[in-house]
């Protein structure tokens, strides 16, 4: 049994309970992918700062006993690498970001580091949290940029106009896809301004309510149809109520 200490960056994804006064937590990491951890005491009256830690999509820096020979290792120090200045005080953003913490529990399997995607995500995430322009198109863009890394990202023909998505195929097509499952003409010319746009440039498009949750349904199909076992998302439809 080979017990190593390691350190490195991450994003915490999740936590169960475990035992009266400690927990179970899914941490992203910048070095070792998807790893999940044993933190005792954290639940403690001593140790209540502490469990501010594990929010969802906290980003850290973690001090950690590695064991090869088992899937839960256990954290000897855990600090804030980041602290969200608006986040938590904002409660479009919360919520948004509760429901991208769903969509990266749903993903995130790989037990093995992956740097773009772990610099992405950091990027990302800090933006979202410094950005003091609307927000109400984050996710959209931040999924639809995600699916670069899944690998399913969409894909233009070669056709010269792209007037429909269709999500099965995930290709911008010129006519009406066979399948069902597609964007009509003014839904794909919004998504195809998302695809484009950097998330400045997203938080700009003017996009109607009844638009947005029509985009935010037909991403999630999507991942559906490309990601095998994506589950339903309980915080889908919070989300819409508070975009609406």
């Amino acid at each position: 049994m080979k017990i190593v200490l390691k350190q490195s960056k991450g994003i915490v994804l999740s936590y169960v309970k475990y035992s009266e006064s400690s927990i179970i937590s899914k941490i992203y990491t910048q070095d070792f992918g998807l790893q999940s951890y044993i933190a005792k005491g954290v639940r403690s009256k001593k140790s209540k700062s502490k469990i501010a830690l594990f929010e969802p999509l906290s980003q850290v820096e973690i001090v950690a006993y590695h064991n090869e020979n088992k899937t839960i290792h256990t954290l000897r120090e855990i600090r804030s690498y980041y602290s969200y200045q608006s986040i938590p005080f904002d409660v479009i953003k919360r919520s948004i970001l509760f429901f991208l913490d769903e969509i990266l529990i749903n993903t995130i399997k790989e037990e093995s580091s992956n740097e773009s995607l772990y610099s992405w995500l950091a990027h990302s995430l800090t933006w979202f949290d410094l950005c003091e322009e609307s927000a109400l198109n984050f996710h959209l863009a931040f999924m639809i940029q995600l699916s670069r890394f899944l690998g399913f990202y969409p894909k233009k023909s070669s056709m010269a106009n792209h007037r429909y998505f269709d999500l099965e195929s995930g290709i911008f097509v010129n006519y009406i896809p066979k399948t069902p499952e597609y964007l009509n003409e003014e839904n794909t010319l919004l998504f195809n301004k998302l695809y484009e746009s950097t998330f400045e440039e997203a938080s700009k498009i003017k996009i109607k309510p009844s638009q947005r949750r029509e985009l935010i349904n037909s991403l999630v199909k999507y991942y559906k149809l490309h990601f095998p076992g994506f589950k339903d998302l309980k915080s889908l439809e919070v989300l819409k109520s508070i975009l609406s």
